[in-house]
């Protein structure tokens, strides 16, 4: 049975240098609220001697927990090992590298129980390379925003606060983890944006930089097409292969033409090869869209999950 507490859940690695720092400010901001809280400290296979400094801190206070993964599995994977070993009905996630400040958590606890179900930070100002950091965050953020109708300014702060309900039944892989507002809103949660101080690294390296780009676009093609299509495949992967085929259709009509009217044979033109790759490629869509229509009803039958959800009902037993 979960309390009706709080649970900060905080990935953790190679942030030694940080760790005793921020326990003092995360005891500092939560000592006065009239809730019980947790800290959940997830080493994600640390080398640098963070272990042993989150062990230490477990020791010294009942409400630092701590779980230690047996490498290091990524951001995602930590936070889902918080989620599922807390204890809260509120859950605030962050980062160990004391660039998000734990004074914003009291402001999103308040922002959550003006109604709201999810309460996203906001990184206004920003302390990272402009670059290498910054731009492309934005850019990524309008495209989110947009093809998912979640208005958000910055889906890649890790300071967001959920209640449970909004992400206990939903699993995460890759670099999802900046996407858990989106799956909340497919569950009918409310979500709001609050800006939240965003500080300079003082210690240690980032863990960010470009070559996490390629992951998180192949990760948002599957977030659109789980948005899209999840219960409806064949729409999705049919529209492509009709696509195709009209393309095959025009291109050989256009081949036609120019043999039947100005006299070009066919080996001239690279068009009938692009017949026959159009074809193909038609003819895998609809294959796919039949194999992932079959997948889709054994999911959703195999669990006694149904397309919809209910928010809540009214005479009714």
């Amino acid at each position: 049975m979960k309390d009706s507490g709080i649970s900060v859940v905080i990935p953790v690695f190679n942030e030694k240098a940080n760790l005793s720092a921020l326990r003092e400010e995360l005891t500092d901001s939560l000592k006065g609220s009239e809730r019980l809280w947790e800290v959940v400290f997830v080493n994600d296979g640390s080398t640098d001697g963070s272990q042993e400094m989150l062990d230490s801190l477990a020791e010294s206070d009942i409400r630092f927990k701590v779980v230690h993964l047996r490498r290091n599995f990524g951001q995602t994977a930590a936070i889902m090992a918080g989620i599922d070993h807390c204890t809260g009905n509120i859950i605030v996630t962050m980062d160990a590298d004391l660039q998000n400040d734990p004074a914003d958590i009291n402001h999103l606890l308040r922002k959550l129980d003006e109604g709201c179900d999810v309460v996203s930070g906001w990184r206004f100002d920003r302390r990272d390379k402009e670059w290498g950091r910054r731009w492309p965050s934005e850019v990524a953020n309008s495209l989110l925003s947009w093809l998912f109708r979640v208005k958000l300014h910055d889906f890649g702060c890790t300071l967001k606060a959920y209640r449970r309900w909004t992400i206990e039944n939903v699993n995460l892989y890759g670099e999802m983890h900046r996407y858990i507002p989106i799956y909340a809103s497919w569950q009918g949660a409310r979500v709001a944006e609050l800006p939240v101080n965003h500080r300079p690294r003082l210690h240690g390296a980032s863990k960010y930089g470009m070559s996490r780009i390629p992951r998180v676009v192949l990760d948002l093609l599957v977030m659109y097409f789980f948005d899209r299509a999840i219960d409806r495949p064949m729409q999705f992967f049919g529209r492509a292969g009709l696509v195709s085929l009209l393309g095959a259709l025009l291109a050989g009509m256009w081949a036609l033409w120019l043999r039947l009217i100005e006299g070009v044979s066919f080996i001239l033109t690279p068009l009938p090869l692009l017949v026959a790759l159009l074809l193909i490629c038609a003819l895998l869509c609809f294959f796919f869209g039949v194999l992932a229509e079959m997948q889709m009803r054994t999911y959703f039958e195999s669990r006694d999950k149904r397309a919809y959800i209910v928010r809540q009902t009214r005479n009714l037993n």
